[in-house]
């Protein structure tokens, strides 16, 4: 797509926004997870967890052994974090700056949601380096909805969103761009290096 195109679809969005809130996205949920594979880096990852977001981590259990890995069926060996509203965003703009501010087309999915991992999560801006914990790697996952997806929620009267109000990757890309100001690449520029 040229960008061209790229800046008239932009628009056509911004404009049916503007004309239509019901229509614009917001970001549901954010997800963070650190798979570690139980024992004492368990401990430290939710220890982390806990530091980066401010809430109590939950515990994600084996589904099945692996005797390879060294993993016991309802064995704890992932923790994850769910994030809403100003938490969300606050966390996103942070893990965002930790990714240098860009993102590939690859990590959006046809539903509009998008996901990234951390290598290091001393990359996050005001996050020191502990001995006692080491570093650890995390994967996070956005969730983005328009107003009114609670009828797909919903306990009574459940019924499934119209295809006319789904998200699509395209509006989905331009709403972050918009409010977190990142740059999407199709491909991963190639770093130079300097010995």
């Amino acid at each position: 797509m040229s960008i061209e195109n790229e800046q008239l679809n932009e628009q056509v969005f911004l404009e049916d926004w503007k004309a239509y809130p019901m229509r614009e996205p917001y970001i549901a949920k954010v997800v963070v997870d650190m798979c570690t594979g139980g024992g004492e880096a368990l401990t430290r990852a939710t220890t982390i967890l806990e530091a980066l977001s401010g809430q109590t981590p939950t515990q994600s259990r084996a589904r099945q052994t692996v005797r390879d890995f060294g993993i016991r069926k309802r064995e704890a060996i992932a923790v994850r974090v769910t994030l809403r509203h100003k938490k969300a965003e606050a966390f996103l703009v942070k893990a965002l700056k930790a990714k240098e501010d860009i993102l590939l087309i690859k990590n959006w999915d046809l539903d509009g949601n998008f996901a990234f991992g951390i290598a290091e999560h001393i990359d996050i801006p005001d996050v020191k380096y502990d001995p006692q914990l080491g570093i650890q790697g995390m994967n996070i996952t956005v969730c983005l909805e328009r107003p009114g997806f609670r009828v797909k929620r919903r306990r009574r009267r459940k019924t499934k969103v119209p295809y006319r109000h789904r998200l699509t990757a395209d509006e989905s890309m331009v709403f972050v761009k918009k409010k977190f100001g990142i740059e999407i690449l199709e491909k991963e520029r190639e770093r130079t290096y300097l010995f």
